[in-house]
């Protein structure tokens, strides 16, 4: 069955939390003792109603501010789909949250209350999913009840964010009207909106064609780890993309060497074949010398091996401020090595759809564009192409905080 990731995002009180308990109350996707928790957190803040945003707002702080403030992933199926849900914060001090949930997200839900219409933090969001190439993005208009479930409204709203979104690199972008409070369009249609002809939130993600990291045409495998036998050598790692097949011809990188897929191996047994995201063991013809953080690469299009890197990163550390010259860890897939910034091209203004200002510094949330120097050659796509091979994280070498995230831009 296909998983499929989404995130959610939006502005401060949009109502992304509530979406997401909805989906998960109308799905029966939770447990009669979470649902007698909430209704017990509820009735204890003199709520009316059943508050589901308790579902996802699991942080004391955030139960006692309510708001989100970190990202969290709730896990749900239907007979038609898996879902990992990714609730990110609506608040600008935690942009740092919301880029890591909408990092690997197949589908971006960008809620706007019907109420307030498309905010700055709605247009934000939306450019920071474009830029990571989130390929499709769902409006919902929320609190449709608020307005009278009126058509006009929801229109005007609709076509302000359309012509916003030309902008910006979508490959697809869908409008529900939606109250997620009452759960109307959220799992099945409502009468409230007949004027409405498409599908229903729900009904719409499981439906969606979305190309996964299983449908990238080039196969990459980074070496996690090398295991020795009697009877031979095998490369075990997780597909990072595309798929890999016995016969298959391969190239090793950073070496350049050629050979042959000989097995596949699983927990479960040999394979035929193996997509991503399967962990696997692979068994080449020739003996070739491999280490971690080598990679095997199949299709035309070899990764680029390389010591200097352009990419676009999100610095997250509230600490330190990045700066020319600094030095971290770069972990990229399983390859662990040193990276200096050696320049700090622009920072890049998210609120005027990317535009750019020279700057000295990148501090806490902000985004720029950098190039790097690293101590050991990284085998590595542009994150256009391939976004499991084409990001990065640096890392703080004292304290080991993950202190940026880093997309690959050649």
């Amino acid at each position: 069955m296909q998983m499929l990731r989404l995130a959610t995002a939006g502005s401060v009180d949009d109502g992304k939390s509530t979406l997401i308990g909805r989906l998960l109350y109308d799905s029966k996707a939770i447990f009669d003792d979470q649902l007698s928790a909430v209704e017990a957190a509820s009735a204890a803040s003199n709520d009316d109603y059943t508050n589901l945003a308790l579902l996802t707002d699991g942080l004391r702080a955030e139960r006692e501010q309510g708001i989100t403030i970190d990202v969290a992933y709730r896990y749900f199926s239907t007979p038609a789909r898996k879902f990992i849900i990714a609730d990110t914060p609506g608040h600008l001090q935690y942009t740092r949250n919301m880029v890591t949930g909408a990092s690997t997200a197949d589908v971006a839900v960008i809620l706007v209350d019907a109420r307030k219409g498309v905010l700055e933090q709605s247009r934000r969001h939306a450019y920071l999913c474009s830029l990571l190439r989130v390929p499709h993005m769902v409006l919902c208009v929320n609190k449709m009840d608020l307005v009278d479930w009126s058509a006009d409204v929801f229109t005007v709203i609709s076509t302000e964010f359309r012509t916003f979104a030309e902008s910006l690199d979508l490959s697809s972008l869908t409008t529900v009207p939606v109250s997620a409070l009452n759960g109307d369009n959220i799992v099945a249609g409502s009468g409230n909106a007949p004027w409405y002809t498409g599908e229903p939130l729900l009904p719409y993600l499981e439906s969606t064609a979305f190309a996964g990291p299983d449908a990238c045409a080039a196969g990459r495998l980074p070496i996690q780890h090398v295991i020795r036998h009697d009877t031979g050598v095998r490369y075990a790692g997780q597909i990072a993309s595309g798929e890999l097949r016995p016969g298959q011809q391969v190239t090793v990188l950073p070496s350049g060497a050629q050979s042959c897929i000989a097995a596949i191996h699983t927990a479960d047994g040999p394979r035929d074949f193996a997509r991503a995201p399967l962990s696997v063991a692979i068994e080449l013809s020739d003996d070739i010398e491999l280490h971690r953080g080598d990679m095997i690469c199949t299709g035309p299009d070899s990764p680029s091996v390389t010591q200097d890197i352009d990419a676009t990163i999100c610095w997250m550390d509230e600490n330190a401020a990045l700066t020319t010259e600094s030095e971290y860890t770069i972990k990229h897939t399983t390859r662990t090595g040193t990276a200096t910034v050696t320049d700090l091209v622009h920072r890049i203004d998210v609120n005027d759809l990317g535009a750019t200002t020279a700057a000295d510094e990148l501090t806490l949330n902000e985004i720029g564009r950098v190039r790097l120097h690293t101590s050991i050659p990284l085998v590595c796509d542009s994150y256009r192409d391939n976004r499991a091979t084409g990001g990065f994280i640096l890392i703080e070498n004292e304290s080991n905080r993950t202190v940026a995230g880093g997309i690959i831009t050649c």
